[in-house]
């Protein structure tokens, strides 16, 4: 049995992603908190599993796996059942598009260093960034409810069981009600999100769920 542990942050979306993954393969992990907000991604023992100074790291047997995508690769590969991606390379490609709408174009520009260089080196105050956080999502979001359209019905993004895009909207989502962003036109992605929150695996996965005491 491999001793697998996550280098994550209760807040942080892209270790929600995984957080998710991990609970809903059933896999055995310890957690080890990393505090975004006091640095702690940029202290040494981070960046000696993690060059980029960032959450998460998956720890398997000592091997240190980053990127959230490339830990659900590694989890798909390893943990098959039940699976993120379809065999069918047609499916599989629709399934990557839609969860790289939010994994590669809103959360890199919307996270919190991107944020925090808005305000050291343009001055911007909270709400530009606020501003700033809600055009990129609004624009995204736009975008994938489009093409969550064309896919089967759900109750999930990409139909009846959850996907790889799924694992990415529910973090993406609760951070844009944090940062108050009108979801009232995106029907199909708050329902595929309902439909996540329902299933004990998600729920557990839950930033108010993994916050530190």
């Amino acid at each position: 049995m491999s001793e697998i542990v996550l280098h994550d942050y209760w807040r942080s979306s892209a270790a929600y992603r995984v957080r998710i993954c991990l609970n809903l393969k059933g896999v055995r992990y310890t957690s080890v908190a990393v505090n975004l907000l006091e640095g702690a991604q940029r202290g040494e023992d981070n960046r000696a599993i993690n060059p980029q100074g960032l959450v998460p790291t998956l720890v398997v047997d000592g091997h240190a796996l980053t990127q959230s995508l490339a830990i659900v690769d590694w989890l798909e590969a390893t943990f098959p059942e039940p699976a993120m991606v379809s065999a069918d390379p047609l499916v599989r490609s629709g399934q990557l598009a839609r969860a790289l709408v939010i994994a590669a174009d809103i959360h890199p520009i919307d996270n919190l260093r991107v944020l925090k260089r808005l305000e050291q080196q343009f001055g911007a105050d909270q709400r530009a960034r606020d501003d700033w956080y809600r055009h990129w999502a609004v624009e995204g979001l736009t975008a994938l409810e489009a093409m969550a359209a064309d896919t089967p019905a759900g109750p999930f993004l990409g139909g009846a069981a959850p996907d790889i895009a799924d694992l990415c909207l529910v973090p993406q989502l609760y951070n844009a009600r944090r940062f108050d962003v009108a979801l009232d036109d995106m029907p199909r992605l708050r329902a595929a999100d309902a439909a996540m929150a329902a299933l004990p695996a998600v729920a557990a996965a839950h930033p108010d769920r993994v916050r530190p005491a």
